[in-house]
This record gives structure tokens, C-alpha cells and sequence, in this order.
């Protein structure tokens, strides 16, 4: 492993803070359907993301490739973006919430 590798393994590491069976779990309910661009009319980018973030999370660190560190930059940078944006008052059952969950974030933790 690079030592661009292991920061972006470690800023990903900081960023997702579900386990990949919380994040399937939560990929799999309408909360998670409901938000997120989807520009394609399917699938939002943020639940494709997070289906690939689980892979990821499964994935050996010796065994992942530069898709999957470019990937882990992108959640990071998501993530990162994101939190600067939160709104105020009770965010639990918000898609704000909802869509940093499906890029493998809860902000209520």
C-alpha cells in the first residue's frame, strides 16, 4: 500500500462510520430510496454509491484497487462537503440525513 493509499484508506475509514451490514440494511429501505439524484430516472447516485461502499467495507485492504481508492476519495470528498451543509434544528428524519447515510455517513452518531 501507498502512503497516498493508506491517507485515503484513513480519511475514508474517518468519513463512513457504518459497518457495511448497517449500511445494506439501510440501502434497502425507502428512506434510502427517496433521496438523491436521479438524473438516469433509476437508481440515485448515493445508493449506487453506497452499494459500492459496502463492496469496499468487504473488500480485504490488500485486495482493493485504484477504482476503489478513487472511489473512497469521492465518498470522502462527499462527506466532507455535506456535513458543511447541515441544516438546523432535528435532523434525524431528514433527506439531508438520509442521503449522507447512503454515502456510509450518519451524522447522528
Amino acid at each position: 500500500m501507498t502512503d497516498d493509499e493508506r491517507a485515503v484508506s484513513a480519511d475514508f475509514d474517518e468519513a463512513v462510520n457504518m459497518t457495511a451490514a448497517e449500511l445494506e440494511r439501510w440501502l434497502g429501505t425507502k428512506e434510502s430510496r427517496s433521496v438523491g439524484d436521479k438524473s438516469g430516472g433509476g437508481e440515485s447516485t448515493g445508493h449506487a454509491s453506497g452499494r459500492r461502499i459496502v463492496e469496499i467495507l468487504r473488500t480485504k485492504k490488500s485486495d482493493l484497487g485504484k477504482d476503489d481508492y478513487a472511489h473512497m476519495r469521492k465518498v470522502t470528498g462527499y462527506v466532507h462537503r455535506h456535513l458543511a451543509q447541515r441544516p438546523s434544528g432535528d435532523v434525524e428524519e431528514t433527506a439531508w440525513r438520509y442521503s449522507l447515510m447512503n454515502w456510509g455517513h450518519d451524522p447522528l452518531r
